[in-house]
């Protein structure tokens, strides 16, 4: 049975930073009005495939695409190892706690207090190159464990790049195998 990944829609630090400009600092970015658009156009593709369980990176932007995606609900779990490339502001997460508040009906409890990569400073703290390739690959490895399929996993642009060799747009669903 297929895996399915969709990336997040267009979050409010994807509709101002520009590569060169300043990092805006916009922490956990939420999804924009075009964000949420683009995943309830999507819903329709993603219907016709009958997916039963899925998996979100603990990042508010990609929780809010996966709601967006199944609003009448199918089990969904929320985990960390596919989560962003800690770049800029809009990578670094939140505690459980604080995404518990935000979104009550989903589990938390299972994430580490900082599950983003963090050197234990406050502010932004750039994922190694090698750290993020061996996240990711620990990602993958444990796909195989999931037996709930057809799976569709709401993730981000750089880990889905990592993954498949390129990088999806907002909402493009690809099938993985």
């Amino acid at each position: 049975m297929p895996i399915y990944f969709v990336r997040h829609g267009q979050s409010e630090f994807n509709a101002v930073f520009r590569t060169g400009d300043d990092d805006p600092m916009i922490f956990d970015a939420p999804l924009t009005d075009l964000g949420r658009q683009q995943a309830i156009e999507a819903r329709a593709e993603i219907t016709k495939l009958g997916i039963r369980h899925v998996i979100t990176s603990p990042l508010t932007r990609a929780i809010q695409t996966a709601q967006l995606l199944f609003p009448d609900g199918v089990s969904m779990e929320v985990r960390a190892g596919h989560h962003e490339l800690l770049l800029h502001s809009c990578d670094v997460g939140r505690r459980p706690e604080e995404l518990s508040n935000d979104f009550p009906h989903l589990e938390f409890g299972h994430l580490a207090e900082e599950w983003w990569h963090s050197d234990g400073t406050a502010g932004i703290t750039v994922e190694p190159e090698d750290a993020f390739k061996s996240r990711i690959a620990d990602f993958v490895r444990h796909l195989d464990t999931i037996m709930t399929r057809p799976l569709l996993i709401v993730g981000h642009g750089n880990a889905f790049n990592e993954i498949i060799g390129r990088k999806l747009a907002n909402c493009e669903v690809h099938r993985y195998c």
